[in-house]
């Protein structure tokens, strides 16, 4: 690679900008961080602290040396004491930067050239990432279709349009097939701008999702009618909805169910009929609320305890490894469910009372002596 000339970089500003579709601004930022890293290459340490200045009009560069202000100097290369500070600059203060080298740069060698073009390379795919997300921004919290593009060991790379975003493991729907292609609705979680620039966070594991779904099945919940007040799910697996119903004489149950499991069945063919959705009625009463979320075992009483958030469970004891659920499922979902931490206690359930053999003798005497009248 030939030596890097400062004056061609800056006549690239504006085609760059034009040709990935970014503000020039953006641009001139991306290429200064180059030269900085280029003259760190060429002249400096990997400690240092340094920053570069392009003018467009001159076709030249700046590189300053800079140290960060601190109470205490751990590290001389980057940072320097207050005192020492005032020294070069009187309005220095605690935490700010102050330059002590300043090099006029017009062109640098092939190594450093080197550097300089990776950097750029590197830094305008995360600007261009960065834009195309940023259209993302407003739709964060929504369900949208996109294409599958790669399957790797603990990803799915999924296409929607011009950005590229991926479904971890934790997000996806275990034992659900992704093949490549394939069109899939996903839920976008978040953008992350941590590690490798930014990232696009799409899933079909969380509750949200769900929730998503049966708002295009349920038209009452875009008019009020009825709500989901709560949602908790172990993807392919169990999912627990608590509904509720705003007008008197509306089932918030069977609208959620719909006429012969029609809309709760739309949603697992989503999802996947693997996992199971229980649609329990919500109640402001706690122990109400809980009695309902250990569906579908049939509870005999619950007791709680609103100071510690907790609450036991009493069913009686051919129901309560129906209540626990397998692996604990069941009682955990529930405890998720309504924020209590639950415990399931077997009770044997209440007998009818015995009615004594005299009263029954009673009884029949009196029949009998009736009829004899």
């Amino acid at each position: 690679m030939e030596d890097l000339n400062i004056k061609q970089l800056t006549l690239a500003v504006r085609t760059i900008a034009e040709e990935k579709n970014l503000p020039e601004e953006t641009v001139l930022e991306v290429i200064e961080q180059a030269i900085a890293a280029a003259w760190r290459r060429d002249n400096g340490t990997r400690e240092q602290l340094v920053r570069a200045s392009l003018n467009i009009n001159s076709g030249t560069a700046v590189v300053s040396v800079v140290k960060t202000v601190v109470e205490e100097v751990e590290n001389d290369v980057n940072q320097m004491s207050l005192d020492e500070a005032k020294t070069v600059d009187p309005a220095a203060e605690l935490g700010s930067e102050v330059t002590v080298e300043t090099h006029n740069v017009t062109t640098f060698g092939r190594v450093a050239a080197q550097t300089a073009k990776q950097v750029i390379l590197q830094r305008l795919r995360e600007a261009e990432r960065e834009v195309v997300l940023a259209e993302f921004e407003d739709k964060i919290g929504t369900v949208v279709t996109g294409t599958i593009q790669r399957v790797e060991p603990r990803v799915v790379r999924i296409e929607l349009g011009k950005a590229v975003g991926i479904m971890p493991q934790s997000e996806q729907i275990p034992g659900e097939y992704y093949g490549v292609g394939r069109r899939v609705k996903v839920y976008i979680k978040d953008i992350e701008r941590e590690g490798r620039g930014p990232q696009l966070i799409l899933s079909r594991g969380n509750e949200e999702f769900v929730r998503f779904l049966f708002s295009q099945e349920v038209p009452e919940m875009e008019t009020g009618a009825v709500e989901i007040k709560a949602i908790a799910r172990e993807a392919g697996r169990r999912t627990k909805i608590a509904v509720a119903s705003a007008l008197p004489g509306v089932d918030p149950v069977g609208t959620f169910v719909g006429g012969h499991g029609t809309r709760v069945q739309a949603v697992m063919n989503e999802i996947g009929e693997q996992e199971k959705i229980d649609i329990i009625p919500f109640e402001e009463d706690a122990a109400g609320f809980i009695a309902n979320a250990m569906s579908p075992a049939e509870v005999l009483s619950v007791t709680v305890n609103e100071d510690e958030k907790r609450a036991t469970v009493y069913a009686s004891e051919d129901q309560q490894s129906v209540a626990i659920g397998r692996a604990g499922q069941n009682v955990r979902l529930a405890s998720r469910l309504t924020g209590y931490e639950l415990d399931i206690e077997a009770k044997a359930a209440a007998k009818p009372e015995a009615k004594p053999r005299k009263n029954i003798e009673d009884s029949l005497m009196s029949v009998v002596e009736e009829v004899a009248e």
